[in-house]
């Protein structure tokens, strides 16, 4: 006999689901549409599992045989932490990312569970909060927050043909705004010096027109900017 109340617990699910997947999607983040419908409806199909079979098999008159309803629900917060670690990435420029997806595919799981065991009205507003945390909220503090949240970090790559030249290349650079947070000097096998810069722009400042001013500085043999 098909149990309407079950359908209508994977239909929310998958619904919540997609809202996460296109904030990841347009984004174009590692895990997008698919993955969180994926995430978010094995977990609540876990959760109905693990519920029903608690009642369904719980011995009989003579056998009592008790078991945790959450028993194989529980195992999906400890088993969905092995997918989020695969997005984390640790760059080359000593960065690390994918931090916010791994939470999102996390909070995907959990609003699973949450429809699976019922909390429909609860599920649904930790997806509002969700969007709202990821899009709106950082989005605010930017035009209205501290001054650490106006700002962009960036990451600077420039090699030079003469060491001399390093020192006027950060005045030039703070002359431009740019606050310089961790900086490593390094020679190449060419017998050239390279300066690799963790900064912070301000975020109305053009990327574009940083570039340029640092390719046309003297001794500078090439740039490379990359913004986070």
């Amino acid at each position: 006999m098909i149990n309407e109340e079950l359908l209508i617990k994977l239909g929310i699910t998958a619904v919540l689901g997609l809202v996460i997947g296109i904030e990841r999607e347009l984004k174009k983040k590692p895990v997008g549409l698919k993955t969180s419908l994926v995430i978010s409806i094995a977990s609540c199909l876990l959760t109905i599992v693990s519920i029903e079979s608690a009642y369904s098999f719980s011995g009989d008159n003579e056998v009592n045989i008790t078991m945790d309803p959450l028993r194989l629900a529980a195992q999906i917060v400890s088993g969905i932490g092995f997918l989020g670690a695969g997005v984390i990435l640790h760059r080359g420029n000593d960065t690390i990312s994918g931090l916010t997806t791994a939470a999102i595919i996390w909070g995907a799981a959990g609003v699973g569970i949450a429809v699976g065991a019922g909390f429909y009205i609860e599920a649904t507003m930790g997806v509002i909060l969700i969007i709202v945390s990821v899009e709106l909220l950082p989005f605010i503090l930017k035009w209205t927050g501290p001054s650490h949240f106006r700002q962009k970090e960036i990451y600077i790559k420039v090699i030079l043909t003469t060491p001399a030249t390093g020192k006027k290349l950060l005045e030039d650079l703070k002359d431009e705004g740019v606050v310089i947070e961790q900086m490593r000097l390094k020679d190449t096998k060419e017998k050239l010096h390279m300066v690799e810069l963790t900064a912070s722009i301000p975020i109305k400042q053009s990327v574009t027109d940083l570039y340029s001013l640092l390719s046309l500085m003297d001794s500078v043999e090439g740039v490379e900017i990359e913004s986070r």
